[in-house]
């Protein structure tokens, strides 16, 4: 059965296009990955599918029911935990999970027994009786998403979880995340790291300016840029223009630069033109400190489908927080 099926939906604001004719489908049980630059429409996206967005035209459908005439019906078998932070911060981890309980048809016996129960299992312990202003970034993001989960959800959407975290605080909520799909929740997750939904995703869907552009596993994704990835790195990064155009004509294919300057990459379909490129590079006077051939990443799926990186990373180092 399918957890999710849109059929050609369209949004749009004013005359921007948003979503233009999206075709999608998720299966139950699932952990979806929904990738794509700021902008092209995966918070929309999210939020039509959890009713809290009309959409132009199309079909919605979660487990079977209308996201529009069967609003009611998809709103008790779905959560979402969103971009921000929606926790009290004056309250403490574990009065802020029982006031969810408590809203949500608990007894105040209940509500205490089931925030407890959350607190332990997202390793926040020591913290629940600690007022959340108190909390780390990491610690929030999983306290958001345990008070999301206090009547277990049959589809969870997260929309962007670890935006801003350090590395070791997303790895926290990627077990998480993992513990979730293995409890039986289905998972459609958005995120502009591409490392998170190679780890993470069943399948994945990339859309950019309101359409899907790849559809498939992580392995079937960076199977279709190339049997390789040619990544050279310049000793004087300053020769950069003459190595680009040197890789582009042994290699018969359009060098990609990196946001590093001293860095290139190429897509192999080749590999005996190599040994061509690393004597012309040699010739021209280009010297190297690294010519590797590597399997591609997600991260080279997205920049040979749309021609720029996925993120900014400077932008993204400066998010980070502890």
């Amino acid at each position: 059965m399918n957890a999710i099926e849109v059929t050609n939906l369209r949004k749009s604001y004013g005359k921007v296009k948003v979503l233009k004719g999206i075709n999608l489908q998720v299966k139950q049980g699932s952990l979806f990955a929904l990738l794509g630059p700021n902008g092209a429409g995966k918070t929309t996206m999210v939020r039509i599918l959890t009713t809290l967005l009309r959409f132009n035209s199309g079909s919605v459908k979660v487990f079977g029911h209308d996201v529009v005439r069967e609003a009611d019906a998809v709103r008790r078998r779905v959560s979402l935990t969103g971009q921000f932070a929606s926790v009290d911060d004056e309250l403490t981890g574990l009065e802020n999970l029982i006031l969810v309980a408590r809203l949500l048809g608990y007894s105040w016996a209940e509500a205490k027994t089931r925030a407890a129960e959350l607190i332990q299992a997202f390793g926040l312990e020591e913290a629940g009786k600690r007022q959340v202003k108190h909390y780390s970034g990491g610690m929030r993001r999983r306290l958001d998403i345990a008070a999301t989960i206090v009547v277990s959800p049959d589809l969870l959407f997260l929309d962007e979880p670890t935006t801003g975290l350090d590395p070791r605080s997303r790895r926290t909520i990627w077990e998480v995340i993992r513990a979730l799909r293995a409890a039986g929740t289905t998972v459609l997750l958005t995120t502009q790291h591409l490392e998170e939904a190679d780890e993470l995703a069943d399948r994945i869907v990339i859309i950019d300016h309101g359409t899907i552009i790849a559809d498939g596993t992580p392995s079937q994704l960076k199977a279709s840029v190339g049997s390789g990835i040619l990544r050279i790195r310049l000793h004087h990064a300053a020769q950069r223009v003459m190595a680009e155009q040197i890789v582009t004509h042994t290699l018969g294919v359009a060098a990609q630069l990196e946001s590093d300057p001293a860095l290139l990459s190429a897509q192999i379909s080749n590999p005996e033109r190599l040994t061509d490129t690393f004597t012309a590079l040699s010739q021209a006077g280009i010297p190297l400190t690294e010519f590797s051939l590597g399997q591609p990443s997600l991260d080279e799926v997205f920049l040979s489908l749309t021609g720029q990186p996925i993120i900014n990373e400077t932008t993204t180092q400066k998010e980070n927080v502890k």
